[in-house]
């Protein structure tokens, strides 16, 4: 038999290159995850521990006001202290046209010890006192700023002008900031500080540093240096590890069109040479030599595809590696190294997966007798017993299928779902030999009226051979399906929260008079604003809310009015009887008061009683109904301005240019603007990533699809050869398999489609309509427009080549084929 493996490898070469090139993609998607994976964690985990040289202890995630206590004891004492902490502020440039360099910058401590300075300091020089500042050099440079320039730090009251006096970068991520300040300047935004951790160095042991933090902080978390650099080491792998298992979830997906691809590959390529075993068996070959030799060939050509895909998957990996450290220093990323086991791991699935899907389709030939195998397989046929359990096991498949998606999509179960889907997908692939001949024949006609002899010819081909037309239409199927379900989700989960975000920010932009009254000629250099295109004032005043203290209290714009014009949406304004109180005036203030009591607003006989409402979206005032303010101060005056901009504006220009306006008048700017773009901008990132690792599966369905084409053209050679002796022409008859090819393209196309938006309106009732209320399914009509079309001009693309060499066999020659 051994003999007949090497002829059957040297004589079949051409036919298993599309099975090698799915393997190889599949297998070196699985080491391009490796690579990335580890170099992604390398450079987190580099230089983690140097923030903390010189600590003895470090206190994880204390509050503001405790690690200000902190660094106050250190600096009474003999001990030192200093944080690894942030404070999100705007930073300005100070001077010109005041141009905001950026709107949410981390601002970080400077330890005022040379000594604990874990920076590394690339031009100028460190601070020497309040007032200076070192930053980053990237960020330096994507600001427009340097040495010696002058920038502002912050908006309103708490506004600060430091000069840069210095260039440093930060070794590791997990403390990095774009400017870094002294605590004599930082401590102004404790309330706004988000503290990672307080390095503690004592002039004692690690017990007495211990203990000198817990007299300050009794209920800290102490931990030594070395023990919270592994916690954070641990979570970091954690995040990576997620990623990876994410990313290998897509591998996965290609791996199983994969395996679809090599199975059709096998199939039609073992129907071809089901002759030739049952030849074997008739000259005295055993079953058990039969499945050797198929198992020996395809473990040679998964062992070839493993070599090369781990090969591949390698060079890519430290390629992409190393073109994203050479061109975007920034990205952090350290050194690939892809260990030992990932390789193995991805070689054994590559030839598991090969051995596994050619031996399938040898099943049949080695369970029926020799004179049985030589016949026509119609095992595909409804009229056979096997072909009606086919049919039967598919129904059954899709029925259940069904009743989970609709299970899960009322009980919002996530394992029900996949289960659901995976069961309905099954079901479909069992009824291919019946579903895909129907719709080609329903699609048929219209091929004949377009194409004439040659479009009716391609129908009745394409329907000759039911599970031939299946195999071809399967790996194309699932991709469509994927890739179908992804995009509508996406939109509609877009949609969804496009709408959410609407509810939570109604206004664009608004401008608050925290500490008092607006200028009214502001209205007019807002509305002059490139990407404002309207803007209108809200009357309000300063007065006591309840226990929460003195608030800016605005009137919500009446009906028909301007300022009501500019919403996006209104039903987050006051009702009678209430005040509408950001939440976070409720959750950190000092009063009691809570979403749900009474509180009296204003002051004197002018108080009125008002149920509290939490909200967000208004900025730092609160907001009361119409006709509400003239009982509390009758002489109120513009106190905030509300503006409507162009969906196409630039976010990052137009905050710029408010917060130039709102300086001057110690003015609060709440952009929902932002906070919209900010969502939608990692949605953009989420949905180019998912379509781009889906794109790896459907390019291995398109692969499968060209090759069983391929296949199906060789094992017609004699009939196309009989249709060329009859007067066919070259032409006609390339025209006849391009169009089946598109035929089933097509069919295979609206039927993954079909299918992908069913899946989606499930996930979308189970996973998004319990996050968001009123979402509903979106259907991405050009999208899926463009997965039609591209598959179409695919299954066109590959149909050239074996049509060619059709058209070229002459007829004498094509009848000579065995």
């Amino acid at each position: 038999m051994r003999s007949v493996v090497l002829g059957s490898l040297r004589s079949h070469t051409r036919r298993y290159v599309a099975a090698l090139l799915a393997v190889v993609i599949g297998v070196g998607f699985v080491v391009v995850t490796a690579a990335l994976s580890s170099a992604v964690r390398d450079g987190l985990l580099a230089d983690l521990d140097v923030p903390y040289a010189g600590a003895d202890v470090v206190v994880e995630k204390p509050e503001p006001d405790q690690a200000a206590a902190l660094l106050e004891a250190a600096a009474d004492g003999a001990a030192d202290a200093w944080l690894v902490a942030w404070s999100i502020q705007p930073v300005a440039l100070d001077g010109g046209d005041g141009a905001v360099v950026d709107d949410s910058a981390d601002i970080g401590q400077l330890p005022a010890d040379a000594d604990r300075r874990w920076l590394d300091l690339e031009a100028g020089r460190f601070p020497e006192g309040p007032g200076e500042a070192v930053a980053d050099p990237d960020a330096a440079t994507g600001g427009g700023f340097g040495v010696g320039d002058t920038v502002l730090v912050g908006s309103g009251p708490d506004a600060l002008e430091v000069e840069v006096v210095g260039l440093a970068d930060s070794p590791t991520p997990f403390a990095a900031a774009t400017l870094y300040l002294l605590w004599e300047d930082l401590q102004r935004w404790q309330d706004a500080l988000y503290v990672s951790s307080v390095a503690w160095a004592d002039p004692g042991d690690e017990d007495a540093a211990a203990e000198a933090v817990a007299a300050v902080v009794p209920d800290a978390e102490v931990l030594s240096v070395d023990a919270f650099v592994q916690q954070v080491q641990k979570e970091v792998n954690n995040q990576v590890d997620l990623v990876a298992v994410v990313v290998l979830l897509f591998a996965t997906i290609a791996l199983v069109v994969a395996v679809l691809v090599i199975n059709n590959t096998f199939a039609i390529l073992f129907a071809q040479r089901a002759r030739d075993f049952a030849l074997l068996r008739c000259v005295g070959a055993t079953r058990r030599q039969v499945l050797r030799s198929v198992r020996l060939e395809s473990a040679v050509l998964g062992c070839l595809a493993a070599v090369l895909g781990v090969a591949a998957g390698a060079a890519v990996g430290h390629g992409i590696v190393a073109l994203v450290r050479s061109q975007w220093p920034q990205a952090l990323l350290g050194e690939a190294s892809i260990g030992a086991g990932w390789l193995v791991a991805a070689a054994a699935v590559g030839v598991g997966v090969t051995v596994v899907a050619a031996w399938l389709p040898t099943r049949r030939v080695v369970r029926v007798s020799p004179l049985v195998a030589l016949r026509p397989d119609d095992s595909a046929s409804p009229r056979t017993a096997s072909g009606r359990l086919r049919v039967a096991a598919g129904v059954l498949a899709v029925a259940v299928g069904v009743g989970l998606l609709a299970a899960a999509a009322l009980a919002t179960a996530l394992p029900v779902l996949l289960a659901g889907g995976v069961l309905t997908f099954g079901g479909v692939l069992l009824l291919g030999p019946v579903l895909v001949p129907a719709l080609v024949r329903a699609a048929g006609p219209f091929a004949g009226r377009l194409l004439g002899p040659a479009g009716r010819l391609a129908a009745g081909n394409a329907v000759r051979n039911p599970r031939r037309a299946a195999t071809t239409t399967a790996s194309l199927l699932i991709g469509v399906t994927l890739t179908t379900a992804v995009l509508t989700g996406m939109a509609s989960s877009r949609s969804a929260l496009v709408e959410e975000m609407a509810r939570q920010h109604p206004v664009d932009v608004a401008l608050i008079g925290v500490d008092g009254p607006l200028p009214a000629e502001l209205v007019d250099r807002v509305s002059a604003v490139a990407g404002v295109t309207g803007a209108a004032p809200v009357v309000g005043t300063s007065t006591e809310v309840g226990d929460l203290g003195r608030l800016p209290v605005l009137e919500a714009p009446g009906a028909g009015t301007t300022a009501a014009g500019l919403l996006r949406d209104d039903d987050r304004l006051p009702r009678h009887g209430t005040i509408v109180v950001p939440w976070d005036v409720l959750e950190d203030g000092d009063g009691t008061a809570e979403a749900g009591d009474r509180v009296l607003v204003g002051a004197g006989d002018r108080a009125v009683s008002l149920r509290v409402v939490g909200g967000e979206g208004w900025g730092a005032a609160a907001l009361v109904a119409p006709g509400v303010l003239d009982r509390i101060d009758p002489s109120s005056d513009v106190r905030a301005i509300w503006a409507r901009v162009a969906d196409d504006a630039d976010p990052d220009e137009l905050s710029g240019s408010l917060e130039a306006l709102a300086r001057p008048v110690d003015a609060e700017v709440e952009s929902g603007v932002d906070r919209r773009d900010h969502v939608s901008f990692q949605l953009d990132v989420l949905t180019a990533g998912v379509v781009g690792l889906l794109a790896i599966a459907v390019v291995i369905a398109l692969v499968g699809i060209a090759n069983t084409l391929g296949l199906s053209v060789l094992e017609r050679g004699r009939e196309h050869a009989l249709l060329r002796a009859l007067g066919l022409t070259r032409g006609r008859l390339r025209t006849m398999l391009a169009a089946e090819a598109v035929l089933l393209s097509v069919v295979a196309t609206l039927l993954g489609t079909a299918l992908g938006v069913g899946f989606a309106w499930a996930g979308v009732r189970a996973l998004v309509q319990p996050a968001i209320d009123g979402a509903g399914l979106v259907l991405p009509w050009g999208q899926l427009a463009a997965v039609v079309g591209t598959s179409a001009v695919a299954a066109l693309l590959a149909a050239v080549l074996p049509a060619r060499r059709a058209s070229r066999t002459p007829p004498a020659a094509g009848l000579a084929l065995d």
